[in-house]
Order: structure tokens, then C-alpha cells, then sequence
């Protein structure tokens, strides 16, 4: 693929991530995008997970593809190098969803449901550190628009992990789904976001081409 069909596939795959959710949700008569999380839509025996798990897995393959897109758009920024890496080990992480499933609310918690816990929070480190670092790959306003980001993802994270012993406890968590969901909608944004920036970026600078 060109080097900008690589980047593309970071758009591409923060709306097939928001897609997911919709869908998923809509397949699951009674599931509340407000006060349930976007993993139980691929929980162990949850109606959505036919359809979640393969649009699942398109979205890990489209980071991947957006990763190796950042890589040739680096040139010589090296932090925008560990990004493109950082990007490509998120996207590997994200394969191994479907295989680390959560239970539905309620049942006995297995080893899956612990493995489904360590792969979240792998993933919320590597988008940190994927802000992070990318935050200084373009101007003032960029930089400004990514610490942002990392405080909200801090805040609303928090405020979701919060509720993840009620989930495996089976009680109410009435703001659950909307918490996680401002932060996962946070990072997909701020993807999307460097896609288009690096998208713009003529390839004398990006230091790669587009043949």
C-alpha cells in the first residue's frame, strides 16, 4: 500500500471502532450503551459477539497497517519512529481481544477474565505512550490538543476502571459505558487526528513517498 492508504487506515479503523460499538449494541436487545462497557459486547456468550469479534479484529489490523503508515511518514523524527513501533504493538495487543474474552456479568470469573484485565491495561499504557510521544511531533496547538487528550484519558479511565469490580460483582454501573466510552472515543479522535496531519505532510518532509 501507498504511504497514504496506510495512514488512512487510521481513520478507517477509529470508525470501524465506533462502528463496533453501534452495531454491537444494536444486536443486543437491552444492552445500554450507558451503563455497560464496550467489552461486554464481546463477553463469553453476549449476542454481539458473533459480529464484534470480527469487526474487532478488522480495527486491530487496521492500527497495525497505520502504524507501518507512520513509519514511513517519520523520516528522520524519531519520536514519531517510536510511535509508528508503539502503534504496531498496540495493534499485535489488540489481536489477542478475542482470545482474552471477559464473562458476562455474574458468571464465575475465569482465567480469560483475568487475561481480558492485564490486556486492558497494557493497551491503556501503550495509547498513553503513543500520545505521548506523538505529541511533540507537529506544532504548539498539536502538542496543547494531546496533553488535553492524555487528561481526559486519565480522568475518564480512572472513573471507568472504578467500575470494573461492580461489573465482575454483578452490581449496577449506572455511567459505566459513557466513562469508557469518552475515553476510548478520546484516542481514536486524537489517531484520527495524526492521520490527517501526517496525510498533509508533503513527503520531502515525511522523508518516504507514495509509490
Amino acid at each position: 500500500m501507498t504511504r497514504k492508504g496506510l495512514l488512512i487506515c487510521g481513520i478507517v479503523s477509529s470508525l470501524v471502532y465506533v462502528g463496533l460499538t453501534i452495531l454491537g449494541a444494536m444486536q443486543w436487545e437491552g444492552y445500554s450503551s450507558v451503563s455497560q462497557s464496550v467489552s461486554e459486547l464481546s463477553a463469553i456468550g453476549a449476542p454481539s459477539r458473533p459480529l464484534v469479534v470480527p469487526l474487532f479484529i478488522t480495527y486491530s489490523v487496521l492500527v497495525i497497517a497505520f502504524g507501518l503508515g507512520v513509519w514511513r511518514s517519520a523520516g528522520r523524527k524519531r519520536n514519531l519512529r517510536v510511535v509508528a513501533g508503539l502503534l504496531i504493538a498496540f495493534g499485535v495487543v489488540c489481536l489477542s481481544g478475542p482470545l482474552t474474552p471477559m464473562h458476562q456479568r455474574g458468571a464465575e470469573v475465569t482465567l480469560t477474565d483475568t487475561l481480558h484485565i492485564v490486556s486492558a491495561i497494557v493497551d491503556v499504557l501503550l495509547f498513553l505512550l503513543i500520545i505521548g510521544f506523538g505529541a511533540t511531533a507537529f506544532g504548539k496547538r498539536f502538542r496543547l490538543y494531546s496533553i488535553a487528550t492524555i487528561v481526559i484519558l486519565l480522568v475518564f479511565g480512572a472513573l471507568a476502571g472504578l467500575d470494573g469490580p461492580r461489573i465482575a460483582a454483578n452490581l449496577p454501573t449506572p455511567w459505566v459505558g459513557v466513562t469508557e466510552r469518552i475515553n476510548i472515543f478520546g484516542y481514536l479522535l486524537w489517531f484520527a487526528v495524526l492521520a490527517l496531519a501526517l496525510i498533509r505532510v508533503p513527503d520531502t518532509t515525511a522523508g518516504g513517498n507514495d509509490s
